[in-house]
């Protein structure tokens, strides 16, 4: 028996009677749009654009990683009134979509209209034993441009569902990417630190191959293959790394602060390089330097420089 299985159906019929009960309580008149996005950094953008007139809730919490969430009864209550649901797309969520679809609301995909990457690593048998990509690379975030093609998504759909508040909708999206515009053009000041023979990436999973393609990177390597911090690596995927790192000189390997960093933690010592963490699917505390995506980007992008400012590299 596949109790996976039987658990998301469990899951999906106590969700769909959370629907129904839910259902009559609905207000169906005066009331504010009702939100939903999965992740806690398509929430923060979609905020900054709705503002108080939606009604947010975010599916995946702070600090968990989308790759591993799995969802609870309690999570259909939220989506039981939602007008709308946001999802990041390009497979990130795969899992949810039965959950989501059930809900009724209509999903907006902010991947859609974003020119999406495969496996983009120096040398893919290095990244999954085989030498074969992987599929679509879901971390369209780390690309500030694509984070506006969002701001584009989300207005356009508040907007339709609610176009009392259109304008105020467009003109919160104008004001966010012309945010976005800076940041840009920060990371693009602070990456020029680097020489382009220090501008060399290995991560515990292939989730910076956008932020390398943006600002002239290499993702060299990864501990786990492929784009999901799932994956798991043979014994010969960390030998072929741990050879690529003392080839390359680069002098950190960089992890999700929501991922298991045992594995990478062992590669990092028996090669000698720092392992540094960086905020990926998520945000982090309320109060701490990730606390929306543009603090996420800049602290995430701070970490790689001062990490690799030390590389010998030409």
């Amino acid at each position: 028996m596949d109790v996976k299985r039987v658990g998301w159906g469990i899951v999906l019929v106590g969700g769909l009677l959370w629907i129904v009960l839910a259902s009559f309580a609905a207000v169906s008149s005066g009331r504010s749009l009702s939100v939903v996005a999965t992740t806690t950094i398509i929430g923060d953008v979609v905020e900054r654009i709705g503002g108080e007139e939606i009604e947010l809730t975010v599916l995946i919490p702070v600090g968990v990683d989308p790759h591993a969430f799995e969802p609870t009864p309690r999570d259909m209550v939220s989506l039981a009134d939602a007008d709308l649901v946001f999802i990041n797309g390009a497979g990130l969520e795969q899992a949810l979509i039965p959950l989501l679809e059930s809900s009724g609301a209509i999903l907006v995909d902010l991947s859609a209209r974003i020119a999406l990457r495969t496996l983009d690593i120096a040398d893919d048998a290095a990244a999954n034993g085989d030498g074969h990509s992987q599929g679509t690379d879901p971390h369209v975030w780390f690309d500030p441009t694509n984070v506006m093609i969002w701001s584009d998504e989300i207005d356009e759909a508040l907007s339709e569902a609610d176009p009392d508040h259109g304008q105020l909708f467009s003109a919160r999206a104008a004001d966010y990417r012309a945010l976005l515009a800076e940041l840009d053009a920060w990371i693009w000041d602070n990456v020029a630190r680097l020489s382009r023979g220090q501008r060399l990436l290995i991560t515990d999973h292939a989730l910076l191959g956008y932020f390398a393609a943006r600002y002239g990177f290499r993702q060299l390597g990864t501990v786990l293959p492929g784009f999901s911090s799932l994956s798991e690596p043979s014994a010969r995927d960390v030998a072929r790394l741990q050879d690529e790192i003392a080839a390359s000189g680069v002098t950190a390997i960089f992890v999700g602060k929501t991922v298991n960093p045992a594995l990478a933690q062992r590669i990092a010592t028996d090669t000698h390089v720092s392992l540094v963490e960086l905020y990926t699917g998520a945000l982090g505390d309320a109060q701490g330097p990730a606390a929306n995506y543009l603090q996420l980007m800049r602290t995430n992008t701070t970490n790689i420089v001062e990490a690799l400012l030390g590389s010998d590299s030409e």
